[in-house]
């Protein structure tokens, strides 16, 4: 990924030295920026469980909500009343965690290409996720809600779609009926349906997805969320009356900003605002942006066996199995589907014939990627071990979207950098050990837990343990490989534990 501006990159660099202190903090496991997807998901199952129990005793009607909300808050303080402040405080976590997954994934660059459909099907959750929470304030039926009915329902009223104005029905106590509250009870349970449905379709076209965070660390938000529900509850604002204008009220700004944005602003501003706002992010992913997207995997069906280790690989869903056509004996072919593959290679680092060993000059693998080749990185690989020197000679291979590997090139160091590193395909360390004489291999890439294509960095770690494959094979001395995982925020970090490597090496040698 190329970033379109040096503020793109001073906002890059700055997210990583953030969740690089935050991972000092709670481990690379626990880091909450690693997890706002499956923590989005685990705020949205406290709302609902929570919004159950509140819905067992909510009463619709004009007098009758504002008094059951009140009676689940007071006279059930211990469970109403939390049940109550957790929905309440699990609804704002929601936002916060919605808007930070939007605004990383923005800096990382994660929105183009073939990502574009995680992207733009967020859009509409944003909107719904919004309507849902403002709903939920109206059920209430305090001075805040009638203070956010009001102006939100007079912003509506200036669209041309209403005979009648829908203000009009909050002239008085005697204009707003029960059927009001039935209606909002009846959205407020079925919206959130629709954003459970949104949530997978926004996930739909990636494998392996992650919907729920680490135990650690939800137990750690549902402990928060409790004791601030035990510390600061949830409570109304006194019950409304459309007789008399709100005073000052307590506005939740993570749902209610419009409110008092309408205060200072016309309804055909703040509509401008919305729809601005709505459509630079809809079309965000094809905006003019210097990204360079590398040609996708192509499948070369003479070497491919139909092993499915490319399927079970990539991570977007990107190859899938289809009936042999080719007239091989093979029962399936791989096939790679255009609009999902990101070119993150890791497809060929699954192929078992993405291997070094084969005596062919200009041999093609199962799966491969047409701007990186196989034989191309086998000769380029060839060429930098030749050119080494001194006691200590080190192959280091590394991911283009972390540390800059580059820098580490010496006359000891020779460096390789891929896609994702699970374009790496173990043979390759064996290789550059066995016939090419290397005394280490040093393996680095994105940083735990935290892989730019999701889950390279998770294979990588289980092909060198021996648990997935293609396999590290048994003769390969695991001493003389190690494995560090650095963003470009860690570089120095990186040097050091090459230096730290190389030393082994060297201290091995001597005894």
């Amino acid at each position: 990924m190329t970033t379109s501006s040096s503020t793109e990159s001073l906002a890059r660099r700055t997210l990583l030295r953030f969740e690089g202190a935050l991972n000092k903090i709670f481990g690379n496991d626990l880091n909450p920026f690693y997890h706002l997807g499956a923590l989005g998901f685990f705020f949205f199952w406290v709302v609902t469980v929570s919004g159950l129990y509140i819905y067992v005793f909510y009463d619709t009607g004009v007098e009758d909500a504002f008094a059951s909300v009140e009676y689940l808050t007071h006279e059930q303080r211990y469970l109403g009343g939390i049940m109550r402040s957790l929905h309440r405080y699990a609804s704002d976590a929601l936002v916060v965690v919605m808007l930070l997954h939007l605004l990383r994934e923005f800096i990382l660059g994660r929105y183009r290409g073939a990502r574009w459909f995680a992207w733009f099907t967020g859009v509409p959750l944003i909107w719904l996720l919004l309507a849902a929470g403002i709903n939920g304030y109206w059920m209430v039926w305090d001075k805040l809600a009638q203070y956010s009915a009001v102006t939100i329902i007079e912003w509506f009223d200036w669209l041309p779609i209403f005979s009648v104005p829908m203000a009009g029905y909050f002239i008085s106590a005697e204009t707003l009926d029960n059927r009001f509250f039935t209606l909002m009870s009846f959205f407020h349970v079925t919206v959130p349906l629709f954003i459970l449905f949104l949530f997978w379709v926004h996930i739909m076209r990636i494998s392996y997805p992650v919907v729920n965070p680490k135990r650690g660390l939800a137990l750690g938000m549902l402990l928060a969320m409790l004791v601030l529900s035990l510390v600061s509850p949830a409570l109304s604002q006194g019950p409304a009356d459309l007789g008399i204008e709100p005073g000052s009220v307590g506005v939740d700004w993570f749902y209610l900003f419009v409110s008092p944005l309408l205060d200072k602003w016309s309804a055909g501003q703040v509509w401008a605002l919305v729809g601005g706002i709505t459509l630079l992010l809809g079309v965000l992913p094809w905006l003019p942006h210097r990204f360079r997207q590398i040609p996708i995997a192509e499948v070369s069906l003479k070497n491919c066996n139909g092993c499915r280790r490319c399927v079970a690989d990539c991570p977007y869903e990107a190859v899938v199995m289809r009936p042999r056509s080719d007239g091989l004996h093979f029962a399936e072919e791989a096939v790679v589907t255009p609009d999902r593959c990101v070119s993150c290679g890791i497809c060929a680092g699954a192929c078992p014939s993405s291997t070094p060993f084969r005596s062919e000059a200009d041999y093609v693998s199962g799966i491969e990627m047409p701007s990186l080749p196989m034989h191309g990185l086998r000769a380029a690989m060839t060429a930098d071990l030749a050119k080494l020197q001194g006691d200590v000679r080190v192959m280091v291979f590394g991911c283009d979207n972390a540390a800059d590997i580059g820098k580490l090139r010496s006359a000891g160091v020779a460096v390789m950098s891929l896609p994702c590193t699970a374009m790496l395909p173990p043979s390759f360390i064996e290789y550059a050990l066995h016939e090419r004489q290397v005394d280490g291999v040093f393996i680095t890439g994105c940083r735990e837990s935290d892989c730019y294509h999701r889950m390279g960095g998770v294979w990588t770690a289980q092909r060198l343990a021996r648990e997935r494959e293609p396999r590290l094979r048994g003769r390969v001395e695991l001493g003389r490989i190690r494995q560090y995982w650095a963003s470009s925020a860690d570089f120095s970090g990186l040097a050091s534990e090459l230096e730290s490597f190389r030393a082994s090496l060297r201290n091995g040698r001597l005894t």
